[in-house]
């Protein structure tokens, strides 16, 4: 493994059409390097048929639909049968885990691959449940996990779940990621471990309301701009995505 890596990982696959194509645009075109999947939604073997052959992880999703473990107690649910956000820190780890298998499984079946690791839609697993469920079920099949800050990432080297060592990305009222940001956040890199760059471009959503809309599209403009492979080849860096955790790849 090089003493340096970055990782440019879009999350949100599959959560909105228009989402989805412009996170393959980012991929295919700009200089994203990894994505993470959302199975359990209407539009996921849509986005799964579009992103085959990609560098894509889990985005372990609790916050919303239904679950894809069919065991899932019904009491932990909403009265829709789908996930509730705000009970997500009530959940049990074991439920947590028997989740991410069945959503893992999910993935690998759609995509026709494995995971290359996973991540948790609205970080929910800064809950200690969620944190240790997946921990159990990514030490099992041996996929590395998402931290976002340094309790999380001792929490699971403990655990034996590689992870990156430092992370970067946040979504809000304004863009996170602009071109400024994006030279600004490169030149500011450490100079060591393997650094996540968490993004959200895309188009804005067709089919739901979400907050973060119109900032995706300036995202995806900030990753598809020249100057952002510019900015890369003049720091010396090639993006990569999560194997280089566990293969070197």
């Amino acid at each position: 493994m090089p003493s340096r890596a970055l990782i440019i990982n879009a999350d949100d696959l599959g959560y909105d059409p228009a989402v989805t194509r412009g996170i393959l645009r980012s991929m295919r075109e700009g200089v994203v390097s990894s994505a993470t999947f959302m199975v359990n939604t209407p539009f996921s073997e849509a986005a799964a048929r579009e992103a085959r052959g990609l560098s894509i992880g889990l985005h372990l999703n609790l916050a919303r639909g239904t679950p894809v473990w069919s065991g899932f107690p019904r009491e932990l649910l909403g009265e829709d049968g789908g996930f509730v956000e705000a009970r997500a820190g009530s959940l049990p780890a074991d439920v947590v885990e028997a989740e991410a298998f069945a959503q893992l499984a999910r993935l690998a079946g759609l995509l026709g691959q494995p995971a290359t690791h996973v991540d948790v839609h609205k970080h929910l697993h800064l809950h200690a449940g969620v944190l240790e469920g997946l921990a159990r079920a990514a030490r099992s099949v041996g996929v590395p996990v998402r931290s976002i800050d340094a309790e999380m990432r001792r929490t699971l080297r403990a655990q034996g779940v590689a992870t990156n060592a430092h992370f970067v990305g946040d979504a809000g009222a304004e863009a996170y990621w602009t071109l400024e940001r994006f030279a600004s956040e490169l030149a500011a890199l450490p100079q060591d471990g393997v650094i996540e760059l968490m993004c959200h471009p895309g188009y804005r959503p067709e089919t739901l309301k979400s907050g973060y809309a119109a900032q995706r599209e300036v995202e995806l403009e900030t990753f598809l701009h020249p100057q952002a492979r510019e900015l890369l080849a003049q720091a010396g860096i090639v993006p990569v995505d999560f194997r280089v955790l566990t293969s070197g790849s």
